[in-house]
């Protein structure tokens, strides 16, 4: 058994990890890091980065129809399923060398490619290495949740850790959970020539605004997948080819294949936690706003923590125990200030409040809420992109609480909001920019503006003016 000492030790090499490994290494820290998997974790292999490839070719599907409206006719593409994931799996293949062994290697990180728990407070063990440390960071991320549905273990399904390397066309894919992962899932492989069934036991996407996620079913619905929610699945049968779903209300589907999209849960489970008196809770590591564990020089980070699972979040979390770590600054998290986006085609994107916890935070009176449809912004009529909008939630004293953004580029339009809560701006700091004409980012200067419609346009504003004309 090889013993090190060294400054910071890494249980995790995905996004969050690396990040952590990558910048300590650099800022001149040394560090050990440890991953028994792939490089990159989720995001790389099974997440952000195949899933938006596979966006991309379904979005390449769905322009070679051309518009007929803009006097474009095109014509049903051929798709060739195998080659779109061969696709998916170059792009995988090009950004993989950013999060190489060998890169964080001549980083200066030392790399084991082993698995590792803790044997106690402040030590870690693999199979050839055992690691004290000034610091450790947890930073194992998740795995896909497989809820217990009776026969679902006796039938071949897909996960998001699954589904991306399989080159066989679904002839209908049905999928089990109507969050961000299945919806996504469910437009690309609808507009990829395959028939799509999305049930949801709840609402599909149920933490986003209802009004804006109410305009995307539809949207969905158009692109001919069939969304049925409110309802369970009771059971599951069938073999390979024909999979069979028993709803909880009493009628039944037959799919050629089944993705589980119902969620994820953390990866805490044989990190020997219990042997360094490590706190958990259900969703993952108990940690404070500075991700400290109950052992305060061991962080947890992104899944691992048990807060928002975005691979952006694991990057933000990497920042904060960086300057605890290293320049012992008291830095913590402000949750207030993540963004999500579902990357449909118009993307979802929301940062900060939405209404009801809004409402529920400052009191419904104090709440104001303003909406602008993408009807009356000229760059989504030249593009006929109307169907969306852009809703801002102020406190009535102006201060900017939450943003949702329905669009083809929501992503991009939502990080003026995220920079504007960040800072506590009041809505007059959106209002005042000059935006660039045309632009979808035009709705959101418009949504601002209308925060003051009401009192500038008032019997009051008149009155002051034409008192003003008169001297």
């Amino acid at each position: 058994m090889k013993q090190i000492e060294t400054d910071i030790c890494v249980i995790g090499g995905g996004s969050g990890g690396l990040s952590v490994a990558a910048g300590a290494a650099q800022m001149g820290a040394h560090v050990v890091l440890f991953e028994a998997g792939r490089m990159g974790g989720d995001c790389l292999n099974s997440g952000c980065v195949p899933s938006k490839a596979l966006l991309a070719a379904a979005k390449a599907a769905r322009h070679a129809h051309g518009n007929p409206a803009m006097g474009v006719t095109g014509t049903a593409p051929a798709i060739d399923f195998a080659a779109v994931k061969r696709h998916v799996a170059d792009v995988i293949a090009t950004i993989a060398p950013h999060d190489s062994v060998e890169r964080f290697t001549g980083l200066g990180v030392q790399v084991i490619t082993e698995r590792a728990a803790f044997a106690g407070r402040r030590l870690v063990h693999s199979a050839t290495h055992e690691v004290r440390a000034k610091y450790f960071v947890i930073a194992t991320g998740s795995t896909a949740a497989v809820p217990p549905i009776p026969g679902l273990d006796g039938v071949p399904f897909h996960t998001n850790e699954t589904i991306f390397a399989d080159t066989d066309k679904p002839a209908h894919l049905a999928i089990i959970g109507g969050g961000p992962i299945g919806i996504e899932m469910a437009q690309a492989h609808a507009r990829l020539g395959c028939a799509v069934t999305v049930v949801e036991a709840l609402s599909i996407l149920g933490k986003d605004d209802p009004e804006a996620a109410g305009i995307l079913k539809d949207r969905l619905t158009e692109e001919n997948i069939t969304l049925i929610e409110g309802v369970g699945v009771a059971a599951v049968s069938g073999s390979a080819g024909s999979i069979t779903l028993e709803l909880a209300d009493g009628r039944s589907l037959t799919a050629s294949h089944l993705l589980v999209a119902a969620g994820r849960r953390a990866s805490i489970h044989d990190l020997g936690l219990e042997e360094a008196g490590i706190a958990t809770k259900p969703g993952g590591i108990v940690t404070d706003r500075r991700l400290r564990t109950s052992d305060r020089r061991v962080f947890a980070i992104g899944d691992a923590a048990g807060r928002a699972q975005f691979t952006h979040i694991a990057g933000y979390h990497a920042g904060i125990v960086i300057r605890n770590m290293l320049f012992r600054l008291p830095a913590k998290i402000d949750e207030s200030l993540t963004p999500w986006v579902t990357y449909t085609d118009p993307e979802l994107a929301h940062v900060g409040l939405g209404e009801a916890a809004a409402a529920a935070t400052w009191g419904a009176g104090n709440i104001r809420t303003q909406t602008v449809p993408l009807t009356g912004n000229d760059r989504a009529v030249a593009e006929r992109r109307t169907e969306g909008m852009v809703k801002v939630v102020t406190h009535r004293n102006g201060r900017i609480l939450g943003a949702t953004i329905l669009a083809p580029q929501a992503g991009e339009m939502i990080l003026g909001w995220s920079l504007a809560i960040g800072a506590k701006r009041r809505i007059g700091s959106m209002a005042g920019l000059i935006a660039p004409y045309p632009t979808f980012g035009d709705a959101s200067k418009r949504a601002a503006g209308q925060f003051f419609t009401e009192a500038l346009f008032s019997p009051r504003t008149r009155r002051i003016v034409r008192l003003l004309l008169k001297l």
